[in-house]
């Protein structure tokens, strides 16, 4: 509108955006026929367009660099990752055998073990799965970008995993798990293809890609909260779905989820070259004689199946994609390779731990696991 100057915007900023919700709050009342239809629901369905308009026009500049920490040398090999590996093996093994029941802390016994094996496996394997999955699609997400904040559900593909579930939530009257499946992996596919377009198919700036996510989460969201109002009865489901639980975990989707970390571990290696040559700036990635636009088209591809999938078993996770990268560089992983395997193992760590402890803190009731990887 012309505000330049930083005293210009802080005069005017408040007053748009106040006129903007009392507008869209005034639209609402007028129209919802009694319906309780939340203002900020409106407000994202109208202000992600107006965004994106926004994101199309933004000019940005080639990354030159990256910070220190997704460039340092790394100082950890196999050995520490094989290390690791047995730390998970052993939350898992414990998360089996331990828990807390009427008589207070047990161990399984014999008798116990083909009850408990059909109820605590799949759930544990889930877990597992999908925190491995957010794990290794998190580093990719972080060198791609070059941003340490990048994560799948940063970048909306869980967010549009989430709207495709929402949309047959919506549209059926039962809760169909392969609709669900179909319908999240169609969403994450939609939600990306909208990101690239508005991130630009020349360069992929992904200051461009990190806004256009956010957006399609916040979206995302803004149409949860309107389907949770609408007092379906289904909602519960909903509702424990959207915070993360592996409550109804089965065989099948164990299965699922463990194909679906096989297929990303065989080919998330091939991107090994470009994770270490992308940080490095797009000027260097070009001199090497990497495509930009291919590398990173086939890094959010390979990223988008698993997301939607882990999003489909577990709900739309907050923090496991980000912080696993986090985590295994903080604890001396720092090459592209043992990165990759050990944010896969602290993801999957941490959804672990998240589902016993939901499991065993409040019983006989339960905590999604997705609300104590968050606390």
């Amino acid at each position: 509108a012309g505000a330049r100057t930083l005293p210009q915007r802080l005069a005017w900023s408040p007053l748009i955006a106040g006129s903007q919700l009392w507008l869209v709050d005034q639209i609402v009342q007028l129209n919802s026929g009694g319906a309780m239809i939340p203002a900020g629901t409106v407000t994202a369905l109208v202000g992600t367009p107006l965004l994106f308009a926004f994101l199309m026009r933004l000019r940005t500049l080639p990354v030159s660099g990256n910070e220190p920490p997704l460039m340092s040398a790394g100082t950890r090999g196999a050995a520490a990752v094989a290390l690791l590996a047995l730390a998970v093996a052993a939350s898992a093994t414990l998360s089996f055998l331990l828990a807390r029941g009427p008589l207070g802390w047990t161990l399984v016994n014999a008798a116990q073990l083909a009850d408990l094996s059909s109820l605590r496996i799949p759930r544990i394997v889930v877990a597992l799965c999908a925190g491995m999955m957010l794990g290794i699609c998190g580093t990719l997400l972080q060198r791609m970008t070059t941003n340490s904040m990048a994560a799948p559900e940063v970048l909306g593909v869980s967010g549009g995993a989430s709207l495709g579930v929402l949309v047959v939530f919506v549209a059926t009257t039962a809760v169909d798990r392969v609709a669900f499946a179909l319908a999240a992996m169609l969403g994450a596919f939609i939600s990306l293809a909208l990101v690239l377009f508005v991130a630009g198919k020349k360069r992929l700036s992904p200051e461009k890609l990190l806004l256009a996510g956010a957006s399609m989460t916040t979206l995302a969201a803004a149409l949860a909260a309107l389907v949770l109002a609408t007092g379906d009865p289904r909602t519960d489901f909903l509702l424990a779905w959207l915070s993360g639980s592996t409550y109804t975990a089965n065989a099948s989707q164990a299965w699922a989820a463990a194909a679906g970390l096989a297929c990303l571990a065989v080919l998330a290696p091939l991107s090994l070259r470009w994770l270490a040559v992308l940080p490095l700036g797009e000027t260097v990635s070009r001199a090497l004689g990497i495509g930009l636009v291919a590398a990173r088209s086939s890094i959010l591809v390979l990223v988008a199946i698993p997301t939607a999938l882990a999003t489909l078993m577990v709900g739309p996770l907050s923090f496991v994609g980000l912080m696993a990268p986090h985590f295994a560089r903080l604890t001396g992983f720092r090459r592209p390779a043992t990165e990759l395997c050990a944010a896969a193992l602290y993801g999957g760590l941490i959804l672990v731990v998240a589902d016993w402890l939901g499991r065993t803190l409040i019983f006989p009731w339960q905590v999604p696991a997705g609300l104590l990887t968050a606390l």
